[in-house]
């Protein structure tokens, strides 16, 4: 199963769930919360609409969906998550670790469904995978092993390289690179990886 479609249909499930189990308004809302732009997510929110639409919710007829992007700017999430609270939003969709957390700190009472690359139990989402507890269940796309096969494919690709540079945001919780992990793999491969910190 592909993840969007899987991202999709957990959006849909949580927002049946909600709607069944209290009373809403006519029209339900659903916040989506961003920490990048909206068209870096595109195909997430693409899907997204669609597995809601399959749920029978359309956009604009049965529907709200309330739209918050923080553009990579990490400091305004607390301040976007707590404007869709107010708002009274019926579910929190949170793209991305930085977007979940925002929401887990604004609210412990409306439902987050949350997609990220990274263990969520790790990161403090939730006490564990098997066991989410609080308001917030999601989907994790861990891709942190495939930093040293990529690295692997690399050195395939580019046998005389002999320096590999490799690019990290520290600011991002979302960041799927271990450096730690990639040097590993860099000494095992006999290249250098020359690391460097962007913000």
């Amino acid at each position: 199963m592909k993840r969007r479609t899987f991202i999709a249909g957990l959006g849909s499930a949580a927002l049946c769930s909600r709607l069944a189990s209290a009373q809403q308004p006519p029209t339900p809302v659903v916040g989506v919360l961003n920490a990048t732009s909206s068209v870096g997510y595109a195909r997430e929110l693409a899907a997204f609409r669609q597995g809601l639409n399959e749920g029978g919710y359309v956009e604009g007829r049965n529907v709200a969906i309330e739209y918050r992007s923080a553009d990579s700017q990490y400091e305004q999430l607390p301040a976007l998550a707590a404007d869709l609270v107010r708002r009274r939003v019926t579910v929190i969709a949170a793209f991305a670790a930085p977007s979940a957390l925002a929401a887990k700190a604004a609210t412990t009472t409306i439902p987050i469904v949350f997609e990220v690359g990274v263990d969520p139990a790790e990161m403090g989402l939730m006490t564990s995978l098997s066991r989410p507890g609080g308001n917030i269940t999601g989907v994790a796309n861990l891709n942190v092993e495939l930093g040293p096969k990529k690295l692997e494919l690399l050195h395939e690709l580019v046998p005389a390289a002999t320096i590999i540079g490799l690019l990290v945001n520290p600011a991002n919780p979302n960041n799927e690179i271990r450096p730690n992990d990639m040097q590993a793999a860099a000494r095992t491969l006999g290249v250098e990886l020359d690391v460097s910190c962007e913000h």
